[in-house]
């Protein structure tokens, strides 16, 4: 007898995604080919987008199909952030968005495709679908995925680390050309709730500042840390902020999200810290880069791909063991898992009290609290 797996990648895209794909269809042959069991792998497009969609977009993920994919960015499945099926968005007549609960008509849908496991890899929001649709009876399993690393269930999640490097390769060249013209420079990078990208690449780069989510920032203490850096008018200084930093009086850059998603768009803090700066009396030249979504996109490096491949092989085989309900994790140098009621109880943000902000503020860098 045959069994079959669905894979599904939702949320954001993140190096490794295609790495944690084929692990899952590398073990799967493996067990094929030596086990007591057939199996064979699908993948959804779009996350469940491909179960809704009718005709269905669902393919079989070949050796063909899967061959070389680890050392590709994004995913062959494609992704979205506007299937959440708990909230799933529908346009109205009038051309609004109105967000309704379509989790019954998947679960019927999944049942009549009769997979005997679903692993669904993504990050905070869409291992919280995998719990209720695991409630619902669904055989779910989840692998954690994020750039921001804000998964507290796991040590770390794959895409992290690429972010991080290349936030760093950018820290390192902008700092050479802020000390050249005596400039700050003020980098912004991504973090909506967690300033994990954030104070990495600010330790790693050697920044004098780095503003997140966790720690609102007084501007005016930002300024004298900037005015201590130069004499007669020469000096720099270079700062890595989270989209998400907000001031202690002010609120977070802000616009209004694309249609069907679920949450505000971020972006350009960076210039709205270069405003407040001035604005506060800071005489320095200042320059802004966004880094956005280069971040995300490109090859993942080494670490990333080997825990990406391991997470594959370890939801695989938690579907053999029937070990529903649970997400892959990284624990203690060692791939586990742990119930998806855990992985999704508590979000991993910075806090200030951790080893790391307190080495941080060691190495002199400044949060401006």
């Amino acid at each position: 007898m045959t069994k079959k797996i669905l894979v599904l990648t939702g949320g954001g895209d993140a190096p490794g995604l295609n790495a944690v794909i084929r692990g899952i269809c590398k073990r799967a042959r493996k067990e094929s080919a030596t086990g007591n069991e057939k199996w064979e792998v699908f993948g959804s497009i779009e996350a469940f987008n491909g179960v809704f969609s009718d005709p269905q977009e669902i393919v079989k993920l070949t050796s063909k199909r899967t061959a070389g994919i680890h050392v590709k960015g994004g995913t062959i499945l494609k992704t979205t952030n506007k299937g959440n099926p708990i909230k799933y968005p529908v346009p109205q007549p009038d051309g609004t968005i109105k967000f309704v609960d379509r989790s019954a008509e998947l679960v019927a849908k999944l049942k009549k495709l009769n997979f005997d496991a679903i692993i669904n890899i993504g990050g905070d929001g869409s291992q919280k679908i995998s719990k209720s649709l695991f409630e619902q009876g669904m055989p779910m399993i989840g692998v954690p995925k994020t750039i921001d690393n804000d998964l507290s269930a796991t040590d770390i999640t794959f895409g992290f680390q690429t972010a991080v490097q290349i936030a760093t390769d950018s820290f390192d060249k902008l700092v050479t050309t802020a000390e050249s013209h005596h400039r700050v420079m003020i980098m912004e990078v991504m973090g909506r709730d967690a300033g994990w990208i954030a104070l990495h690449t600010a330790i790693a780069g050697g920044a004098e500042i780095c503003l997140i989510p966790e720690i609102p920032y007084d501007i005016n203490k930002l300024v004298k840390k900037i005015d201590n850096r130069y004499k007669n008018g020469r000096g720099f200084v270079n700062i890595v902020v989270a989209e998400g930093a907000k001031p202690k009086t002010g609120s977070i850059t802000a616009s209004v999200g694309d249609k069907g998603s679920e949450h505000v768009r971020l972006g350009g803090v960076a210039y709205q810290l270069s405003k407040q700066l001035k604005d506060a009396g800071c005489k320095a030249e200042i320059r802004e880069t966004v880094l956005g979504h280069v971040q995300r996109g490109g090859t993942p490096v080494a670490f990333d791909r080997v825990l990406a491949s391991l997470f594959g092989v370890k939801a695989f085989e938690l579907a053999t063991e029937k070990q529903f309900g649970r997400m892959v994790a990284y624990k203690n140098n060692t791939i586990t898992s742990v119930s998806l009621e855990e992985a999704t109880q508590v979000y991993n943000t910075l806090q200030k009290d951790s080893y790391l902000v307190k080495a941080a503020k060691g190495l002199g860098i400044n949060f401006g609290d």
